[in-house]
């Protein structure tokens, strides 16, 4: 069975975001997408809905009911030859929404929502499902444009026809996932665009008194920690030739550092273990400082 790129669409500005960057994704791996509705039976219409004169009382499921297939009419015409299946599914929506994310190729979630007005979309919800998926999550905030992720055109225009800004991921040089790197190095190929590898490690505790030789010790440690990522990213320089890499290993924060060399990503990366133990399913800090700082989609992607 073909997997799909598949969106959640709660009718928000944050999931229309969300299903377009979809679309254009689906595009670039050659899949179909699939635009799915959580439809709870208590769930109310938004408010511009619900205040309307004289509404029967099928009007706010009619109006949910014709979220994706909309949706779905205008993503055809935007995007001819896509194909684009619709699926509209009742249940808890963090619960159907991981199941999803668990079937499809990647799952793109809008990062806000309508919250208590009548969206699924809220932080707790694609929060939950981001620490229960098995698949990459992507979240995309509300005005995601395509020119958004392009380098601005020669005289300083965004443009959708100039190549992709980087792709950028976090990587921790003393736990290398495959499958971290595998979805880097494959969004950045298809992309064209380079690939910049971060790593952040911390100032070694001297720094804070400022011992005779810390320059020295400073100097050895930096390029301790650039042979490190550079020996993790070889095998995969070799597996993806054609794919320009910028190794990043920077001293300080590992969320800060991956923050800012975010700062102008078509699409951010950061990887997250699946926990099985007593603590749970749970998101690190690195991931929630990135959801919460990095304006560009960022690519929650599950690892073991």
């Amino acid at each position: 069975m073909t997997r799909t790129v598949t969106a959640g669409l709660d009718g928000s500005p944050e999931s229309r975001a969300a299903a377009e960057w979809a679309a254009r994704e689906a595009r670039l791996r050659d899949l179909p997408l699939k635009i799915l509705h959580v439809f709870e039976v208590f769930e109310p219409a938004p408010l511009t809905v619900a205040q309307a004169p004289l509404l029967g009382a099928e009007t706010g499921q009619d109006w949910a009911e014709r979220i994706p297939f909309e949706a779905a009419e205008g993503l055809r015409l935007r995007h001819p030859g896509l194909e684009v299946i619709t699926e509209q599914v009742h249940g808890e929506p963090s619960q159907m929404l991981a199941e999803a994310a668990d079937a499809a190729e990647l799952l793109a979630l809008g990062s806000r929502g309508l919250g208590g007005i009548g969206g699924f979309m809220t932080g707790a919800v694609s929060l939950s499902v981001i620490a229960h998926a098995v698949r990459p999550v992507v979240l995309v905030r509300a005005g995601e444009q395509a020119a958004d992720e392009h380098a601005a055109d020669p005289v300083g225009i965004p443009s959708a026809a100039t190549p992709f800004r980087p792709v950028v991921v976090g990587l921790d040089t003393g736990d290398v996932d495959e499958t971290l790197l595998e979805f880097a190095f494959d969004a950045a190929a298809r992309r064209d665009a380079p690939l910049r590898i971060v790593h952040g490690w911390p100032e070694p505790p001297t720094a804070f008194y400022r011992f005779y030789g810390d320059a020295e010790l400073s100097g050895t440690l930096s390029r301790g920690q650039a042979a490190a990522l550079t020996e993790a990213v070889r095998p995969w320089r070799h597996k993806f030739p054609n794919v320009d890499v910028i190794e990043a290993s920077r001293c300080g924060s590992a969320a800060q550092v991956l923050v800012t060399a975010a700062g102008d990503a078509s699409l951010a990366v950061v990887g997250r273990r699946v926990r099985t133990g007593s603590l749970g399913a749970h998101i690190g800090h690195v991931t929630h400082a990135v959801l919460h700082h990095v304006v560009a989609p960022v690519a929650v992607v599950p690892h073991g």
